[in-house]
């Protein structure tokens, strides 16, 4: 009976490692199409999805490690990477709608 329990173990140590492996290739594509872009919509997506990779690498990581505090951070780390998204959305929208009032406010005059 401990050798079965202590093989289940080995297999989710191996399916976790398996698991973080994967995460980081996906966060490291995410990372190339926010710097790629081409669009500031995909950039702002991109780093959305990074974070809640990263929030489930963490949770990953509490289950590999057996450590309840690191679910505690991952929780902290879900309501920042909420708020920096929401920052990032408002900015880029602020300078849309700048550069769409310059671009407005031009075509107005070059017919005036």
């Amino acid at each position: 009976m401990n050798d079965a329990a202590g093989a289940l173990e080995s297999a989710y140590q191996s399916l976790f490692t398996v698991v973080l492996i994967v995460l980081a290739v996906m966060i490291f594509l995410c990372l190339i199409r926010a710097i790629m872009g081409p669009r500031v919509c995909d950039r702002v997506v991109a780093v959305n999805m990074m974070g809640t990779m990263v929030i489930v690498t963490i949770a990953v990581l509490a289950l590999k490690l057996e450590a309840g505090y690191l679910a505690d951070i991952g929780m902290i780390y879900a309501v920042l990477s909420f708020l920096a998204v929401i920052v990032l959305t408002k900015v880029f929208m602020g300078i849309y709608r700048e550069n769409r009032e310059k671009n407005a406010g031009g075509k107005d005059h070059g017919n005036a």
